[in-house]
């Protein structure tokens, strides 16, 4: 009796390990997730130090990304360059994670 072909099913050949994790993202639904947290993590590092410094809760909601900010001057400013910093997401980790930011 033979087993139902399922791509899940384990392979005899190797797979890259790059190939696998990316397989269990999909299995398991973890990419967005994944992909939420590289937003995060990447945070001080796009925008720099003294904004990282000012800002009090980073988080998801639906593909927005909530800023909570401790600096209402500061949050003014992003407010204005929101356009800039989507297009800055969307080149440094690629189209469609950050659809929309929001600042608090």
């Amino acid at each position: 009796m033979s087993r139902p072909k399922n791509e899940n099913y384990r392979k005899a050949e190797p797979t890259a390990l790059k190939e696998a994790i990316d397989q269990m993202y999909e299995t398991y639904h973890l990419k967005r997730k994944v992909d939420e947290g590289t937003v995060i993590a990447l945070w001080p590092k796009l925008m720099g130090k003294p904004i990282a410094n000012r800002t009090t809760k980073l988080f998801f909601k639906d593909k927005k990304l909530i800023v909570e900010l401790s600096s209402a001057p500061l949050k003014q400013e992003l407010i204005l360059s929101k356009k800039k910093i989507l297009e800055l997401f969307s080149k440094e980790i690629g189209p469609g994670i950050v659809e929309d930011v929001a600042f608090l």
